[in-house]
């Protein structure tokens, strides 16, 4: 099964009412696959089923830094988080992204991102976040 859009995972939406995902304080990398892999909302952890290769890119991706920013307006409050925007070098074709917390355990997923096509690299393969704001960053709890 192929991708099929973008997702925050169950275990993202359970980690934050029981306490085990902190954006402030915890590691979270980004691993790129293939349109091999089968990624959504049910995904419970960072797998290498699918996930791809090439150029310097290793397996488990690259660590992300998340940024937690918040916005008090007149139709309500709006928490949101966005992550660093992770670079590889050399050639590399790639659907999408999970984005997962590194606990050294379990590895439990945040979030899904499809690019909607295979993109593909020959010198530098970035993951370009959208803008950090209460409309348009990756992840908003409103």
């Amino acid at each position: 099964m192929a991708f099929t859009g973008n997702y925050s995972c169950n275990t993202l939406r359970s980690g934050l009412a029981d306490g085990t995902i902190n954006f402030a304080t915890d590691m979270f990398y980004l691993a790129l696959y293939t349109n091999t892999a089968t990624l959504d909302s049910t995904t419970t952890a960072y797998t290498t089923i699918g996930e791809a290769s090439g150029g310097d890119y290793t397996s488990g991706g690259q660590l992300v830094t998340a940024t937690v920013s918040s916005e008090n307006t007149t139709t309500g409050s709006t928490v949101y988080v966005s992550f660093s925007s992770p670079a590889w070098t050399g050639e590399i074709t790639a659907r999408g992204a999970l984005i997962y917390l590194e606990d050294g355990v379990t590895n439990p997923s945040i979030c899904v991102l499809d690019f909607g096509n295979d993109k593909t690299s020959t010198s530098t393969f970035t993951v370009q976040f959208p803008a950090v704001t209460n409309t348009s960053a990756i992840i908003r709890i409103s």
